[in-house]
């Protein structure tokens, strides 16, 4: 439970998350888009993560590391939809200290995750592509598992650090957070103690979360556009560019996203603007991922084609 000091009284601390404020038709139309949004998001993700399991052409790293994000997708919106959900049809809503802090974290820890499996899977693509020979004596099953499970340990473990020390500040009133959930900025708002320590740590921790991510995937990428530019038929140059298409244009969007937010935010940006680029990256990217996957992909398509088959002939077969 936190607690707070206020005129030498210990009072229990519950924020009030304001949401997108607005008449009833905008909160309605909203609920409904992000309702569908959801439980697009949830179909999607759960089909591919079915694919990957089931069909056994798809039992290959790639396809691996796809469906573990497809598994952080589930829980990154899991995490903000449903409360956000509530906030909508309540013009806003309560959120205990506890559940803020345990929803900042949960965050905070898929975000690092994605960072840390996002280059591991542009490690992948690198050797798949400029070293091929030696690609299934790298990229084992054992060791697909070993960097996913470190993925995991890093983001849960380092995002902890900062969490714990927000967790410790002093919170004031009037406990208002506005935004849709309770995201570092708007929650440090509240704040009116000391939040240096914490800005640092956030500071320091961006290395091994955002900077040393994003550097393997640009160094990744470099040495695989290098690599296909010297093919020398135009055939071959498409087929090896379209085997990592999918995963440039998702990588693309996740980042263009978190640092239009975190790290080069637009001067003068409002609240709104703020709040929607938030949800692009906790509601749609969640959503296109599975569409990118799904559509770019001739193997995925041909999986989904061969399960829809053997569901026609089940039925069939049951009628007869």
């Amino acid at each position: 439970m936190a607690l707070a000091q206020e005129n030498n009284l210990t009072v229990v601390i519950n924020f009030f998350l304001l949401g997108f404020q607005g008449g009833e038709p905008l909160r309605l139309f909203l609920f409904c888009l992000l309702l569908v949004i959801y439980c697009g998001t949830i179909y999607g993700n759960l089909l591919i993560i079915t694919l990957v399991s089931t069909s056994k052409n798809l039992h290959t790293p790639m396809y691996f590391f796809i469906s573990q994000l497809s598994i952080s997708d589930i829980l990154l919106s899991t995490n903000i939809a449903p409360k956000m959900l509530h906030i909508l049809l309540n013009n806003g809503g309560t959120i205990s200290f506890a559940d803020c802090i345990a929803q900042f974290y949960f965050f905070g820890a898929i975000e690092a995750f994605e960072c840390f499996l996002l280059s591991v899977m542009s490690y992948d693509r690198y050797v798949a592509i400029c070293n091929p020979l030696r690609y299934s004596s790298i990229m084992t099953s054992a060791s697909c598992v070993k960097l996913t499970a470190i993925s995991w340990f890093l983001g849960i473990s380092l995002v902890l650090v900062y969490t714990i020390t927000t967790s410790m500040l002093t919170f004031c009133e009037p406990y208002v957070i506005n935004h849709f959930f309770c995201d570092y900025v708007p929650l440090l708002e509240n704040v009116c103690s000391d939040t240096s320590m914490v800005q640092l740590e956030i500071y320091l921790l961006s290395i091994p979360l955002v900077i040393a991510p994003s550097s393997i995937i640009i160094v990744s990428y470099g040495n695989v556009i290098s690599t296909i530019l010297r093919i020398p038929t135009n055939t071959g140059r498409q087929k090896a560019f379209s085997t990592c298409s999918s995963h440039l244009t998702v990588v693309s969007i996740f980042y263009w996203t978190i640092f239009s937010v975190y790290v080069f935010p637009t001067r003068g940006q409002t609240l709104i603007i703020s709040k929607i680029l938030s949800l692009l990256y906790t509601m749609f990217t969640p959503l296109i991922n599975p569409m990118i996957y799904s559509l770019r992909n001739k193997d995925i398509r041909k999986a989904i084609q061969e399960i829809s088959k053997k569901q026609k002939s089940r039925t069939v077969r049951k009628m007869i």
